[in-house]
């Protein structure tokens, strides 16, 4: 028997109801597969600024850094947008990153056929999308210094530092090219390198690990440009190689591929010394928190992902993927997702569906 530590860190709005069907997955998948999960639930994001008043409590940090795997469902909430930003859920989630040394964050794209008609584009054009973003998740923007909001010159000035290193560019690049193998073997590269010099930088180091990948075709994309073929063509992508903020901003766009972005699963890993995150890509939708509609088929797919990377064991990935397939081409949706003709489930209703199907 396997046995893995999960710590579990529902969050905010809708992190506890879609953690809830997280957990009745893991509880069926140890029923019925060979595994024992021991799963530490901690507080995280505005949860924990209520209760211990600040967003990341000592006794969280080391509970994730001592787990297998540690599953986030969403945090945040706009009562929390007065606190000072060093105090808000946002700037604990970021902490959370940098303490587990997760750098590369994984957020597949995966058109299932049966919500082709869900999102805004056209069939034609959705048709055989299947791409990988690769986001660098500690460095850029959201971690350069200096940062603030100061006086200068007698107004208020707010000013953020892109910032990146050599080997911050080089491991993430590997992480891309290493995936790529795997699949169809392209990595497109984003940047904006006519204009910025820390991206002139990222091009330029992706450039030399991609002497040693060559077996990967390797491309060059202005972000401005990357989000225009996302709508205009998206099955050109294969692996997209980001850095922090336009990887933040792509991905989402690229949910919308999809049709909801609750439909959308992540990995966050780093070198193996600490666990990796699995987290869906949605937030915390406060405005229909408690209410039953959210969709918690990103979360189920955290999991998913969970048991590929984490626990390497593709099998129990492809089991849950399946049963997700099959709750779709039976018709059922939750509210995001839902159109004419379609049955309309909750959020707990959806989870007992995928429960249900999971046949090994």
């Amino acid at each position: 028997m396997k046995t893995k530590k999960i710590t579990l860190l529902s969050g905010d709005g809708i992190g506890p109801e879609v953690s809830i069907e997280a957990e009745k997955l893991l509880n069926l998948i140890e029923k019925q597969f060979d595994y024992k999960f021991e799963i530490q639930k901690k507080d995280f994001g505005g949860i924990a600024i209520d209760n211990h008043g600040i967003p990341f409590p000592e006794d969280t940090k080391n509970s994730c850094k001592t787990s297998d795997a540690v599953l986030l469902a969403a945090i945040g909430s706009p009562k929390y947008d007065s606190l000072p930003r060093e105090k808000r859920p946002e700037t604990g989630l970021l902490e959370l990153r940098r303490e587990l040394k997760a750098f590369a964050n994984l957020r597949p794209v995966m058109l299932f056929d049966p919500l082709l008609d869900s999102s805004t584009l056209k069939k034609e054009i959705l048709t055989g999308t299947d791409l990988m973003v690769i986001r660098e998740l500690t460095g850029g923007l959201y971690f350069g210094k200096p940062k603030g909001i100061e006086v200068k010159h007698g107004e208020k000035t707010g000013f953020n530092t892109m910032l990146y290193t050599e080997s911050e560019i080089r491991r993430i690049a590997k992480i891309a090219f290493e995936i790529a193998r795997k699949r169809r073997k392209k990595v497109i590269s984003i940047d904006k390198a006519n204009v910025l010099d820390v991206s002139q930088l990222w091009r330029d180091v992706v450039i030399s690990v991609s002497k040693d990948y060559k077996d990967i075709a390797l491309e060059h994309m202005l972000v401005d440009n990357a989000a225009m073929q996302l709508i205009k063509n998206p099955r050109q992508f294969d692996v997209l190689l980001t850095e922090n903020m336009f990887g933040d901003i792509l991905s989402d766009e690229a949910s919308m591929l999809t049709g909801s972005i609750g439909m959308l699963p992540s990995a966050s890993i780093g070198d193996g010394t600490y666990p990796a995150i699995y987290e869906p890509i949605h937030g915390s939708a406060p405005d229909i928190a408690r209410k039953n509609l959210a969709n918690p088929l990103a979360m189920i797919l955290s999991v998913a992902m969970m048991f590929k990377y984490s626990f390497n064991d593709k099998n129990t990935y492809e089991v849950i993927f399946k049963s997700v397939t099959k709750v779709l081409e039976t018709g059922h949706r939750t509210k995001d997702i839902f159109q004419e003709g379609t049955k309309l489930v909750s959020t707990n209703e959806m989870g007992d569906l995928v429960c249900q199907n999971l046949v090994m």
